[in-house]
């Protein structure tokens, strides 16, 4: 799934498993670090592209 097709939800999900998975280890994880910071990269690209859109939208329909 690329990061375009994500929905808010999903990218949401992605970010808040990351956080926790990095929060709960005693050690770091280096050998899988940069697959996670480049998964929450991209669910947060999409997150934050989906969430312009809205308050573009918003923006638009209550402009006076």
């Amino acid at each position: 799934m690329t990061d375009e097709t994500l929905s808010f939800k999903q990218g949401y999900d992605i970010l808040k498993r990351n956080a926790e998975l990095l929060e709960s280890q005693d050690e770091p994880d280096i050998d899988n670090l940069m697959k996670i910071v480049e998964e929450s990269m991209g669910a947060y690209k999409s997150c934050k592209s989906r969430v312009d859109s809205v308050q573009q939208a918003l923006n638009e329909t209550y402009k006076e």
